[in-house]
């Protein structure tokens, strides 16, 4: 069976980037010292499905970030053509949610990371989440891009632990009640 896995920071307000998808005020607390944590938790990751959003951002990097095959989940890129550079790492997709995790599945992969806030919430209201954890950032930014947006019906979750840091970050890790 695969499972879809969230990791994401927040600004206090509940956005994870501003309306132009800048992130400077979550990058300004990024502290070299502090493990947050996403090290363990990509370890046991087959793959990364993400957004249009998410991988125009992560295209503007240095250098790719990832060592695992990359989905990005857009109607608009699908049939594009991937970068040279990206060739046997990332791919597009313009499939739904489900049919995309029986894709994966049948390639044999078992466990999923699931990145940014239309993708993530698509997932959610697909009921495709195993578990969340989500790092507060103390910053209000009065506006941007939610994380969450409008359900069907609500959805349980239930917190698994929540740690602080010294620069202020809180981290909540919570399973998604069935």
């Amino acid at each position: 069976m695969i499972t879809a896995h969230v990791f994401i920071a927040v600004s206090l307000d509940g956005f994870i980037a501003r309306h132009d998808g800048d992130i400077s005020w979550l990058l300004q607390r990024d502290d070299p010292e502090e493990d947050h944590g996403y090290t363990d938790f990509i370890a046991d990751k087959d793959a990364i499905v993400m957004g249009r959003g998410s991988y125009e951002k992560v295209a503007t990097f240095d250098k790719w970030p990832y060592d695992r095959p990359v989905i990005v989940l857009s109607k608009q890129l699908a049939g594009s053509r991937v970068p040279e550079e990206l060739k046997g790492k990332l791919q597009f997709s313009g499939l739904d949610p489900r049919k995309l995790l029986e894709d994966l599945a049948g390639r044999n992969i078992r466990r999923v990371y699931v990145d940014g806030g239309q993708v993530i919430q698509s997932f959610l209201r697909d009921g495709l989440i195993h578990d969340m954890v989500i790092t507060t950032v103390p910053v209000l930014i009065g506006g941007g891009k939610p994380l969450f947006g409008d359900l069907a019906q609500d959805i349980d979750l239930e917190l698994v632990c929540s740690r602080t840091f010294p620069s202020g970050l809180v981290q909540s890790s919570y399973r998604i009640l069935k």
